[in-house]
């Protein structure tokens, strides 16, 4: 059975002393707590003061980007190895703000993955569709064609550290949120692709987040799905009341 995992992309929010403040109260909500993965996903600045406040606990420690160079004359980017050096162990890679705002593109995010992984991090993968994708029908190919090429050349024995997330791009931020049905219809989709790609024993054991504005009050909807295995939040997760309720709807289905 695969483990829920509600991952928190905080995006540009937070500086190092909100931080402190909100990881101590979702550590000391859910810190203890083994039946649901908790991660918390802070801008760079803060990546350091997450790391100490949510070390000794269950909460794991994201970051929202990284490079694919391990060093170099990259101004303003991040390595693996940095990130792994303050105890960081996730990585959301390909995010739809990071595609549609700085031109990321299916290759460049793949080769990200790959760095990841040699890493010892584990990426989350973003893929999903525009307003103007969904409704000229192309939703599944556009899927199809970025996570097939985001995972181009992942090694079989890697698949099961990768996480997906299906992040429709119209229910980022909007408050629109996917039906569970239309977000099961697609996760099912990823499902049979990851089977495809890594062989069925894999493939059913990756997890699959729904990313689209989940919230406390659709949580339990969206996670009683077959292949939502839990969720990338954004609003959501910048406090922690509505966080942990998210990580409790999980806690009931595990």
């Amino acid at each position: 059975m695969r483990k829920y995992l509600i991952a928190g992309n905080w995006k540009m929010n937070k500086n190092a002393a909100e931080t402190a403040a909100l990881v101590d109260e979702i550590v000391a909500a859910v810190g203890n707590d083994t039946s649901v993965s908790a991660v918390v996903c802070p801008p760079f600045t803060s990546v350091a003061t997450a790391s100490d406040k949510a070390a000794n606990s269950n909460v794991g420690v994201g970051a929202q980007n990284m490079y694919f160079e391990a060093s170099g004359a990259y101004t303003g980017e991040i390595s693996a190895e940095m990130l792994r050096h303050l105890h960081v162990d996730w990585v959301i890679l390909g995010h739809s703000e990071r595609r549609a705002i700085f031109g990321e593109s299916d290759e460049l995010i793949n080769k990200k993955v790959k760095v990841a992984l040699e890493n010892s991090l584990q990426p989350i993968l973003c893929v999903g569709e525009t307003i103007e994708e969904r409704e000229a029908g192309d939703t599944l190919k556009v899927v199809e064609t970025q996570l097939t090429e985001g995972l181009r050349d992942v090694k079989d024995e890697d698949a099961t550290s990768v996480v997906i997330a299906y992040e429709p791009v119209w229910a980022i931020g909007t408050g629109k949120t996917a039906t569970p049905e239309m977000a099961q219809e697609v996760h099912a989709y990823i499902r049979k692709l990851l089977n495809a790609l890594f062989g069925e024993e894999k493939g059913e054991q990756i997890r699959v987040l729904y990313g689209g504005s989940m919230k406390p009050e659709n949580a339990d909807e969206l996670l009683a799905q077959k292949d939502i295995d839990g969720g990338l939040i954004g609003g959501a997760s910048l406090k922690s009341s509505s966080f942990v309720a998210l990580i409790d709807s999980a806690k009931k289905l595990a």
